[in-house]
């Protein structure tokens, strides 16, 4: 991407290309129009002895020692990519107090080193993990914004004691906090907190694309895809997969719990993980795409991208209960308990070609496009504001006994 002239963007965020999260999927629409640097993630928990965080470790030190924005882009096919992409010179202890004095200092360090060499100055920071909060207020930022994409106090796999209290000073640091859903804002003050929710890429998913090669034996297909963990409800998926052995339930995706019974049925199979861009050949041609979420506080915060995408594809879509789902329960067959979901699954072998056509239509306007937008126009507000208050503070001369307030 080139240096536009517009705000630039210093993006904490987990590492670049690693999954296409909401926050990768608004900044490659924003890189069109804002110069961006991203720093890859710092972690939210401290490694644990074990192959898969050991092997993490390693790899980020291959890539500090080979130097800031060669590696990062090794799992990027794309040809849009940040400006430069920082490996963070960072210690993974979140709540430790030396760890952040050192992060601080360090992060701080590499991104005005970055904004130099590149002649950028006074960037907006937009932050999207917690643990990046000890750099606030030492980059030149004009601005901070806080995109809250989950709710770190339910998710998995974070160290709630130490990163809850970060977000807590995030949050009163930030000039703005943005959310997905009005369960996330909720957790935040109403004055300066944004519900932009996620988007979907339309084209993509509603653009018809070959049948994936997995797809040829005729039975009919149930699929999901997107990380296999822990918040599916495995004994929904055993019971449905053995009630129903003439459909085949297939999963796309990295295994991060032990699936074991599901993995040993006949008409279970895993493909590991594709490629975003190849999800289209597969959930087009799915008889049902699945979400069959467990009831978790995890769960009810969550607005899962694959809803859209599923929309989109226009493929029929049988889920369990929870809030973000309900939105669409026009187009999607929300189920209580197995019988419903079993019976619901079966009902979309009758489904009909006006009713894919609803589904997409349904968020044709929900694209990343349009989400981009609105994220673009608080972006440049809290630019201006903030060059503004800033000039009209030096053009005074108040007194040396006055003191400024935003009360």
């Amino acid at each position: 991407m080139k240096n536009t002239g517009k705000t630039p963007l210093v993006v904490f965020g987990e590492d670049w290309a690693s999954h296409p999260s909401s926050t990768q999927h608004l900044i490659r629409k924003l890189m069109h129009e804002h110069p961006v640097i991203w720093v890859n993630s710092i972690g939210l928990r401290r490694p644990r002895i074990s192959w898969r965080d050991i092997n993490r470790l390693f790899t980020k030190l291959f890539q500090i020692l080979r130097g800031k924005g060669k590696a990062a882009d090794a799992t990027d096919r794309t040809t849009d990519k940040p400006l430069e992409i920082i490996h963070p010179i960072a210690l993974p202890l979140p709540g430790n107090r030396l760890a952040s004095w050192f992060n601080a200092r360090s992060l701080s360090r590499q991104v005005k080193q970055t904004l130099a060499k590149h002649g950028l100055a006074n960037p907006v920071l937009w932050l999207s993990l917690p643990t990046a909060v000890d750099v606030v207020g030492r980059c030149g930022e004009s601005a901070t914004l806080y995109y809250a994409g989950d709710d770190f106090s339910a998710l998995a796999g974070v160290d709630h004691d130490a990163v809850i209290p970060m977000e807590q000073s995030l949050a009163a640091k930030a000039q703005a906090i943005v959310a997905p859903s009005p369960v996330i804002a909720d957790r935040f003050p109403r004055d300066n907190t944004f519900i932009i929710p996620h988007g979907c890429d339309h084209s993509l998913f509603s653009t018809p694309q070959p049948k994936a090669k997995e797809l040829k034996d005729g039975k009919p297909i149930a699929g999901f895809y997107g990380s296999l963990d822990e918040w599916l409800d495995q004994d929904l998926l055993i019971w449905l997969a053995r009630s129903l052995p003439d459909w085949k339930f297939q999963f796309i995706g990295p295994i991060k719990t032990d699936l074991g019974a599901l993995l040993s049925l006949g008409n279970v199979e895993f493909l590991g993980v594709r490629e975003h861009h190849q999800l289209p050949s597969y959930v087009q041609h799915w008889s049902a795409s699945l979400i069959p979420f467990r009831d978790t506080r995890q769960i009810r915060a969550c607005n899962p991208l694959k809803l859209r995408e599923y929309l989109a594809a226009g493929t029929p879509i049988v889920s369990t209960a929870f809030p973000a789902v309900q939105k669409y329960s026009d187009h999607v067959a929300i189920c209580n308990d197995r019988e419903n979901f079993r019976t619901a699954l079966q009902d979309c072998l009758i489904d009909e070609p006006v009713d894919r056509s609803a589904r997409q239509n349904r968020v044709r306007s929900e694209s990343w496009e349009a989400r981009a937008h609105d994220m673009q126009v608080l972006i440049e507000a809290l630019h201006f504001a903030s060059l503004t208050q800033n000039a009209a503070m030096e053009s005074s001369t108040p007194d040396k006994n006055c003191s400024f307030s935003n009360g």
